[in-house]
C-alpha cells in the first residue's frame, strides 16, 4: 500500500524508541502560516543529524509524521496522490505498481474533502517520489482587516441606512486540505517549496484575502442587524464575536465561495472598534433615550415626576395651573386629568365678551384618580387632603 499506517495518537516514546530517520513539519515558521514544507530529521544513515529541508520529495520507504492539527497530502505532477487527516506515523511503500495511496482517519474526512479527492486525485500509477505538504488545520487567528471610509447599511431597528468605520481581526480555519492547495495556493509557492504564510501582506493572496472580507463587511452588518433572533440591535455585534463571525462567514461565502472553492471558512471575529458617523451617532442616542423613558425606568420616571409636582403645588397653590399644563405638555394626559381639579384659572385682566361654556367635570371621579396615587404612594395624605378640599370647593 502507499501510505501505512505504523502508529496513531502519542508519537513522543514511539519516535525515540524506534524511529530515527523521519519526515515532519518544518520548525520555526509561523503560527499564521497554511501551507508548511517537509523537513528530515535523522541520522543519514550514521554519518551525523541530518535537518536539512526535503523540498517536498518523498521516496519508498520514507517514515513520515504527522502530527495533531496537521493534514497530509502526497501530490505527483497536479494530482493528488496520498492524503492523511490523523496524527502519527506513516511509512510509505510503492513495492506494488498497482498500489494507490489510501486515506488515513477517514472518520475525521469531511464528505468535502472526499469530494475533492474524487475531483483531483492521480488517475495512474504513483511513482517512486512525491512531492509533500503539511496544511495547518488549526484555527489561524490575527489575521486583520480594516476600512479607511464608512461603510453602509441599512438598518430594521433604526429604519434607515447607517454607516460606520471598522476595524478588527479574525480567527479562520482550512477546511479542505485539497481544495487550498489546488485552487488557492500560488503556484510559485508549491513549485519553490515555501511557505504560505495568511499574515504576510507581500503574499498576494493573502492580501485577496484581506480585500474580500473589507469588501463583505456591509453585507455582515446587515445581516446581523436585521436578523430578528439577535434582537436587530447594531450595538451588540462587539459582544459577540461568534454570532458575527456566522454573518460575515455567511456574506464571504455568498460574494467569493470560500468554503466550497479554496477550503477555507472563518471562525470568529472581533471587531476593536466601530466609529458611527454623525447621523448614526444621533440615532443611537435617541434609541438610548427612547429606552430610559420606556418600561419599568420609565415609569418609575414618571411617578418620581409627578410626586415633584404636587409637591411643588403644596408650596405654591397659585402655581397649581402651571404645574398641570407642564405635565400635560409632557404627553402625560392621564396625570393631567387626575389633576384637573386642582388647575386654577389664572387672574383675568378683562372678563371676555362671551364665555366658553366648560362641561362640569365630575368631582367623585376626580376624587378617584387623587386617591389612585396616594395609594400608590406618588402623593402623601396632606397632598390628597389639599386637593380633597379644592375639588370639594372646601
Amino acid at each position: 500500500m502507499g501510505l501505512i499506517q505504523a502508529f496513531s495518537g502519542a508519537i513522543g516514546g514511539t519516535l525515540a524508541d524506534q524511529w530515527k530517520d523521519f519526515i515532519q513539519p518544518q520548525t520555526n515558521v509561523p503560527a499564521t502560516a497554511g501551507l508548511i514544507p517537509t523537513q528530515a530529521i535523522g541520522q543519514n544513515a550514521g554519518r551525523g543529524s541530518n535537518i536539512n529541508g526535503s523540498h517536498n520529495i518523498i521516496s519508498n520507504g520514507s517514515r513520515i509524521l504527522v502530527p495533531d492539527g496537521y493534514a497530509l497530502i502526497m501530490m505527483q505532477d497536479t494530482g493528488v496522490t496520498g492524503l492523511i487527516t490523523e496524527p502519527g506515523g506513516y511509512t510509505y511503500q510503492n513495492d506494488d505498481i498497482n498500489s494507490q495511496s489510501i486515506f488515513a482517519g477517514d472518520g475525521v474526512v469531511s464528505s468535502l474533502i472526499k469530494q475533492s479527492w474524487e475531483r483531483f486525485k492521480f488517475g495512474g500509477q504513483p511513482g517512486s517520489s512525491h512531492q509533500v505538504y503539511y496544511v495547518n488545520m488549526k484555527e489561524i487567528s490575527g489575521n486583520r482587516f480594516g476600512t479607511q471610509s464608512e461603510i453602509y447599511w441599512d438598518d430594521a431597528f433604526l429604519g434607515t441606512q447607517v454607516g460606520a468605520v471598522t476595524r478588527g481581526v479574525y480567527s479562520l480555519r482550512i477546511v479542505d486540505p485539497i481544495l487550498f492547495i489546488k485552487q488557492f495556493v500560488p503556484a510559485n509557492i508549491l513549485v519553490a517549496g515555501g511557505i504560505f504564510d495568511f499574515a504576510d501582506m507581500d503574499n498576494p493572496a493573502s492580501d485577496q484575502l484581506f480585500t474580500e472580507v473589507v469588501g463583505s463587511l456591509a453585507a455582515a452588518f446587515s445581516g446581523y442587524c436585521n436578523d430578528p433572533s439577535r434582537g436587530n440591535r447594531i450595538t451588540r455585534i462587539q459582544g459577540d464575536p461568534i454570532g458575527f463571525a456566522q454573518s460575515l462567514g455567511a456574506a464571504v461565502e455568498d460574494g467569493y465561495q470560500w468554503k466550497t472553492q479554496r477550503g477555507l471558512e472563518i471562525v470568529k471575529v472581533a471587531l476593536a472598534a466601530i466609529e458611527y458617523d454623525e447621523d448614526t451617532l444621533a440615532l443611537l442616542s435617541d434609541v438610548k433615550k427612547a429606552d430610559a423613558l420606556s418600561g419599568r425606568r420609565g415609569n418609575a420616571f414618571m411617578q418620581q415626576s409627578v410626586a415633584r409636582g404636587f409637591q411643588a403645588a403644596g408650596e405654591n397653590p397659585d402655581g397649581g395651573g402651571a404645574m398641570g399644563m407642564g405635565f400635560m405638555g409632557m404627553g402625560m394626559g392621564a396625570v393631567g386629568n387626575s389633576m384637573a381639579g386642582l388647575q386654577q384659572q389664572a387672574p383675568q385682566q378683562a372678563a371676555p365678551a362671551a364665555p366658553v361654556p366648560v362641561a362640569a367635570e365630575d368631582p367623585y371621579a376626580k376624587l378617584i384618580s387623587l386617591k389612585g396615587l396616594l395609594d400608590q404612594g406618588i402623593i402623601s395624605q396632606a397632598d390628597f387632603d389639599a386637593a380633597k378640599a379644592k375639588v370639594l370647593g372646601l
